[in-house]
Protein backbone atom coordinates (compact mmCIF):
# COMPACT_ATOMS: atom_id res chain seq x y z
CA UNK A 1 0.00 0.00 0.00
CA UNK A 2 1.62 3.60 -0.60
CA UNK A 3 1.51 6.72 1.20
CA UNK A 4 -1.74 7.94 -1.18
CA UNK A 5 -3.77 4.77 -1.12
CA UNK A 6 -3.25 5.18 3.01
CA UNK A 7 -4.01 8.74 3.70
CA UNK A 8 -7.24 8.35 1.05
CA UNK A 9 -8.28 5.47 3.29
CA UNK A 10 -7.97 7.69 6.32
CA UNK A 11 -9.80 10.45 4.28
CA UNK A 12 -12.66 7.60 3.88
CA UNK A 13 -12.68 6.87 7.42
CA UNK A 14 -12.29 10.49 9.41
CA UNK A 15 -15.16 11.42 6.99
CA UNK A 16 -17.75 8.60 8.26
CA UNK A 17 -20.74 9.75 10.31
CA UNK A 18 -20.24 7.70 13.18
CA UNK A 19 -16.66 8.92 13.16
CA UNK A 20 -17.52 12.26 13.28
CA UNK A 21 -20.19 11.74 15.91
CA UNK A 22 -17.77 10.07 18.25
CA UNK A 23 -15.30 12.98 18.00
CA UNK A 24 -18.28 15.71 18.55
CA UNK A 25 -19.45 13.10 21.42
CA UNK A 26 -15.67 13.04 23.03
CA UNK A 27 -15.51 17.11 22.77
CA UNK A 28 -18.95 17.78 24.86
CA UNK A 29 -18.22 14.59 27.27
CA UNK A 30 -14.53 16.46 27.94
CA UNK A 31 -16.34 20.13 28.68
CA UNK A 32 -19.26 18.03 30.42
CA UNK A 33 -16.95 16.36 32.50
CA UNK A 34 -15.64 19.89 33.54
CA UNK A 35 -18.82 21.26 34.33
CA UNK A 36 -20.15 18.10 36.58
CA UNK A 37 -16.25 18.37 38.51
CA UNK A 38 -17.06 21.78 39.46
CA UNK A 39 -20.57 21.04 39.95
CA UNK A 40 -19.75 17.95 42.59
CA UNK A 41 -16.77 19.97 43.99
CA UNK A 42 -17.92 22.97 44.39
CA UNK A 43 -21.72 23.41 44.85
CA UNK A 44 -22.60 19.70 46.29
CA UNK A 45 -19.53 18.66 48.33
CA UNK A 46 -19.86 22.10 50.49
CA UNK A 47 -23.75 21.20 50.90
CA UNK A 48 -22.87 17.92 52.04
CA UNK A 49 -19.97 19.38 54.32
CA UNK A 50 -22.57 21.83 55.87
CA UNK A 51 -24.91 18.51 56.27
CA UNK A 52 -22.46 16.66 58.31
CA UNK A 53 -20.91 19.04 60.93
CA UNK A 54 -18.30 20.70 58.44
CA UNK A 55 -16.57 17.41 57.52
CA UNK A 56 -14.36 18.70 54.87
CA UNK A 57 -14.55 15.61 52.73
CA UNK A 58 -11.45 16.93 50.76
CA UNK A 59 -9.33 16.39 54.01
CA UNK A 60 -10.84 12.84 54.44
CA UNK A 61 -7.54 10.45 53.95
CA UNK A 62 -5.19 8.26 55.56
CA UNK A 63 -1.39 9.35 56.00
CA UNK A 64 0.67 6.89 55.12
CA UNK A 65 4.14 8.97 55.61
CA UNK A 66 4.12 12.25 57.54
CA UNK A 67 5.11 15.56 55.05
CA UNK A 68 8.76 16.24 55.91
CA UNK A 69 10.15 19.59 57.25
CA UNK A 70 12.90 21.39 54.91
CA UNK A 71 16.06 22.68 56.38
CA UNK A 72 14.36 25.57 57.14
CA UNK A 73 11.27 24.32 59.49
CA UNK A 74 8.66 24.89 56.31
CA UNK A 75 6.90 21.72 55.65
CA UNK A 76 6.70 20.32 52.14
CA UNK A 77 3.18 19.39 51.95
CA UNK A 78 4.46 17.41 48.84
CA UNK A 79 6.40 15.32 50.37
CA UNK A 80 3.53 13.58 52.71
CA UNK A 81 1.98 10.05 51.04
CA UNK A 82 -1.60 9.85 51.57
CA UNK A 83 -4.56 7.70 50.18
CA UNK A 84 -6.82 10.71 49.66
CA UNK A 85 -10.38 9.32 50.36
CA UNK A 86 -12.41 12.58 49.54
CA UNK A 87 -10.60 12.61 46.18
CA UNK A 88 -12.30 9.41 45.73
CA UNK A 89 -15.59 10.28 47.38
CA UNK A 90 -15.84 13.46 44.93
CA UNK A 91 -14.78 11.20 41.72
CA UNK A 92 -17.35 8.70 42.47
CA UNK A 93 -20.05 11.19 42.68
CA UNK A 94 -18.77 13.08 39.16
CA UNK A 95 -18.88 10.06 37.71
CA UNK A 96 -22.87 8.98 39.02
CA UNK A 97 -23.29 12.14 37.88
CA UNK A 98 -22.25 11.21 34.92
CA UNK A 99 -23.41 8.27 33.97
CA UNK A 100 -26.95 9.11 35.31
CA UNK A 101 -27.04 11.89 32.83
CA UNK A 102 -25.87 9.54 29.66
CA UNK A 103 -28.71 7.36 31.04
CA UNK A 104 -31.36 10.20 30.59
CA UNK A 105 -29.66 11.17 26.82
CA UNK A 106 -29.81 7.60 25.49
CA UNK A 107 -33.49 6.79 27.07
CA UNK A 108 -34.64 10.06 25.56
CA UNK A 109 -32.85 9.18 22.03
CA UNK A 110 -33.61 5.65 22.01
CA UNK A 111 -37.49 7.28 22.71
CA UNK A 112 -37.58 9.31 19.88
CA UNK A 113 -35.67 6.77 17.69
CA UNK A 114 -38.47 3.98 18.87
CA UNK A 115 -41.00 7.45 18.09
CA UNK A 116 -40.02 7.98 14.38
CA UNK A 117 -40.10 3.71 14.05
CA UNK A 118 -43.65 3.59 15.29
CA UNK A 119 -44.36 6.31 13.07
CA UNK A 120 -42.84 5.24 9.69
CA UNK A 121 -44.50 1.47 10.57
CA UNK A 122 -47.80 2.80 10.38
CA UNK A 123 -49.54 2.47 7.05
CA UNK A 124 -52.40 4.33 5.39
CA UNK A 125 -55.52 3.15 5.64
CA UNK A 126 -57.53 3.31 2.13
CA UNK A 127 -59.76 5.97 2.36
CA UNK A 128 -63.62 5.18 1.71
CA UNK A 129 -62.93 6.51 -1.89
CA UNK A 130 -60.35 4.06 -2.93
CA UNK A 131 -62.06 1.61 -1.07
CA UNK A 132 -65.34 2.32 -2.74
CA UNK A 133 -63.29 2.09 -6.36
CA UNK A 134 -61.51 -0.84 -5.19
CA UNK A 135 -65.30 -2.65 -5.15
CA UNK A 136 -66.40 -1.50 -8.33
CA UNK A 137 -63.24 -2.71 -9.89
CA UNK A 138 -63.50 -5.92 -8.69
CA UNK A 139 -67.28 -6.28 -9.09
CA UNK A 140 -66.66 -5.35 -13.32
CA UNK A 141 -63.91 -7.66 -12.83
CA UNK A 142 -66.19 -10.38 -11.91
CA UNK A 143 -69.53 -10.18 -14.13
CA UNK A 144 -66.71 -9.97 -17.18
CA UNK A 145 -65.21 -13.59 -15.93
Amino acid sequence: MNKKEFLKEFKEFISRGNILDMAIGVIIGGAFGKITSSLVNDVIMPVISILTGGIQFSNWKIVLKEAIATTDGVIDPATEVAINFGSLIATVLDFLIIAFTIFIIIKLVNKFKNKKQAEEKVVEKPSEEIKLLTEIRDAIKNSCD
